[in-house]
């Protein structure tokens, strides 16, 4: 009896020490990184913040075009605008981390106060006078773990939270959203199924957006060669409209008077790509198409909006000793203003009066709801973004819209670009590059609004050469500063419809000098 009470003490001492050792903090890694910018423009006729429901044709702010207010065009602008973005990694060890990722943003050094254009309360207001601003935004909250072992030796994780949903983001899709994504290692080949909540509406009604996608890439000799297959079930569809503001919110901009939208849509992507090296050049290849159904649910007789485009992409470099020369060539197909309005919403009427009738079909490429491709789309300085793109979506051809598809930073046009890069010295590279883009809309184009003397849109291809030239000086290891500067020789494609009647004339051509501070932690 007594050697079974000392026994029974024993086990207790054992698992009392064991229970202390388990109760110990996990030691814990913590990282932080990010970068802070600051960016100087001076332009003419570069629009920025492209249309908010634009499937071919942009409708700037800036401009007013086509609804007349024409106050900032032909008109030198000059501005700053400032972003920073912080992360924080805790890590516990490979199988197991948390991020938060922050972002601080100021539009314009000079931010006006409360809520203006497109901001909410002071979001993206850090350069108020006085300063003080609520900008400090959340980017990203997500979990990192591994599966632990289940039999099965391969490496496999998921992420929960807030999170990128990326995938070729210059061109198709780069979206911050909450939703689980789970990874699996087969090396050579490793996948990714993705399932994204964008919009949950009511709780108890089937009135949300769901997405769902997979993608796999496998080593090949050279080469990463890879395809996905993504879809957007859509049961609210745009995600949101506005609508009037109500008297009690008088005098607030009509952003606090969205409704969820009515319409309903379904749409998928589907794309193969491949990254790799062939003798001495490096490749870059990518091929996107899109396609799908936009219905009205509330009205009878409307009728569908048919999706399908697509899109593809080369990029070729042959870098020798200190000196790199490429190519680009892209081509993205574009609408026919004859089939589909200027939003492509059922119910709308189609933008080329010629094409008498409701939006039907839309060929041109798009990209889901929320995906920032557009501003990453950074091929030029001034038709596309350039390395300002970072803070400012920024060129003629920026078009990001967060409740509803988008042309990207792609659609309805396509270029063919050359260029040459040296560098001269550890701390200094120059970038000399020249495009010829034009319009692949038809029955009008993307861009412009000229028009015939019947009023019918003018297809017109021609949007026009560009020239830039791009200095990268690093300052120090961490610091870079970026200066260069952009000139569209423009062509009939981005001419404009008078808002007095069926004429046309011809904006200057845009260019564009802009300078990035940068410093990387």
């Amino acid at each position: 009896m007594k050697k079974f009470i000392v026994l029974c003490l024993a086990g207790l001492l054992v698992l009392s020490f064991g229970a202390a050792v388990y109760a110990q903090a996990p030691k814990i890694e913590f990282k932080a990184s990010g970068f802070i910018d600051a960016i100087g423009i001076y332009d003419k006729n570069v629009p920025r913040y492209g249309s908010a429901a634009g499937i071919f044709q942009v409708t700037n702010p800036d401009y007013g075009t086509p609804v007349g207010d024409m106050k900032a065009l032909d008109k030198k602008q000059t501005f700053w605008t400032m972003r920073g973005r912080l992360k924080f990694d805790a890590i516990v060890d490979k199988n197991l981390s948390g991020t938060l990722f922050l972002e601080m943003d100021s539009t314009r050094w000079g931010d006006t106060p409360g809520a203006t254009g497109s901001k909410l309360a002071t979001k993206d207001q850090l350069g108020y006078w006085t300063a003080d601003r609520n900008a400090l935004e959340i980017k990203n909250l997500y979990i990192d773990f591994g599966l632990p072992y289940i039999g099965i030796p391969v490496p496999m994780g998921f992420r929960v939270g807030s999170q990128p949903l990326a995938i070729r983001p210059n061109l198709m899709v780069y979206s911050d959203g909450m939703g689980i994504t789970f990874n699996v290692d087969l090396s050579p080949v490793k996948a990714q199924a993705m399932w994204f909540k964008a919009l949950e509406g009511k709780d108890w009604a089937a009135d949300d957006v769901t997405v769902y996608g997979i993608q796999a890439n496998a080593k090949i000799a050279t080469f990463t060669v890879g395809g996905y297959g993504l879809y957007y079930n859509m049961q609210s569809y745009p995600f949101f409209v506005a609508t009037a503001v109500s008297p009690v919110l008088a005098g607030i901009p009509s952003l606090y008077g969205l409704v969820q939208g009515t319409q309903q849509a379904n749409m998928w992507w589907f794309g193969v790509f491949a990254d790799g090296k062939a003798g001495p050049v490096n490749i870059n290849f990518d091929f996107i198409y899109d396609t799908g159904t936009v219905k009205e649910r509330l009205t009878a007789g409307i009728p569908d909006v048919d999706y399908d485009g697509w899109l593809t992409y080369l990029k070729i470099d042959y870098p020798w000793e200190k000196f790199n020369f490429g190519g680009v060539g892209m081509y993205a197909s574009g609408a026919d203003a004859k089939k589909t309005s200027k939003s492509g919403l059922p119910g709308t009427a189609v933008a080329n009066p010629a094409g008498v009738g409701l939006s039907r079909k839309v060929k041109s490429f798009v990209v889901p709801p929320g995906s920032e491709a557009g501003p990453i789309f950074q091929e030029a300085l001034v038709v596309y973004n350039g390395f300002h793109g970072d803070s400012e979506p920024l060129g003629i051809g920026d078009n990001a819209n967060y409740n509803a598809l988008s042309r990207g930073g792609a659609g309805g046009t396509a270029m063919l670009k050359a260029y040459g890069t040296v560098k001269a010295t550890p701390w200094y590279k120059v970038t000399l590059q020249g495009l010829y883009v034009w319009d692949t809309t038809k029955n009008g184009t993307t861009f412009g609004t000229a028009v015939k003397p019947d009023g019918s849109l003018r297809n017109d291809k021609d949007i026009g050469f560009e020239m830039d030239l791009i200095n990268e000086i690093a300052i120090y290891k961490n610091l870079s500063w970026f200066v260069g500067g952009g000139y569209l020789w423009a062509g009939d494609a981005l001419d404009l419809k008078h808002p007095s009647g069926n004429f046309n004339f011809s904006p200057k051509n845009p260019w564009v000098l802009a300078t990035k501070l940068l410093f990387t932690f």
